[in-house]
């Protein structure tokens, strides 16, 4: 049995933060606002997890009043949604996404976001698919105020 979800993060970019992507550091001179590192792919990703199998989203598990979570890296979230859904009796089939800014330039550490993702997740390199675009320099993202990030996922049943 496969089951299918869809996950949308925006944040918007600030001055004084670090830029977590898939769970890895670019370097850029501002940095993404949110209660936790403020990761949109990885919580793309974990919506569109919790959203196949009609668990909700984050800000239910995790939510953004909860001060264990304040400045939580959500890589160590992405491993606790794994554990849900695994507990529930699914496994990622695969994950395709898309993150959406103007810069940092992203090609470069698209091999480790989807690395990085894989590891968390418990499965190959070959069934996550990150991309990345720009808005033509238009909306909040091509003005360079935010990122988002929308995921697809495809549950499978263990």
């Amino acid at each position: 049995m496969f089951r299918i979800g869809h996950g949308y993060d925006v944040h918007r970019l600030v001055e004084g933060r670090k830029l977590i992507l898939g769970g890895v550091e670019i370097p850029h001179t501002v940095g993404l606002l949110g209660h936790s590192d403020a990761d949109v792919l990885l919580h793309a990703i974990m919506d569109a997890m919790l959203g196949a199998l009609a668990l909700g989203d984050i800000g239910h598990l995790f939510p953004d009043n909860d001060d264990s979570f304040k400045d939580a890296d959500s890589a160590k979230l992405f491993e606790k949604v794994c554990e849900v859904c695994r507990e529930k009796g699914y496994v990622i089939g695969n994950i395709d996404s898309t993150i959406i800014a103007q810069a940092p330039k992203l090609a470069p550490y698209i091999i480790q976001m989807r690395e990085r993702i894989a590891v968390v997740c418990g499965c190959d390199i070959s069934q996550i698919s990150v991309k990345a675009t720009t808005e033509e320099k238009l909306g909040f993202t091509g003005e360079k105020l935010g990122i988002s990030a929308h995921s697809v996922v495809l549950m499978k049943k263990i």
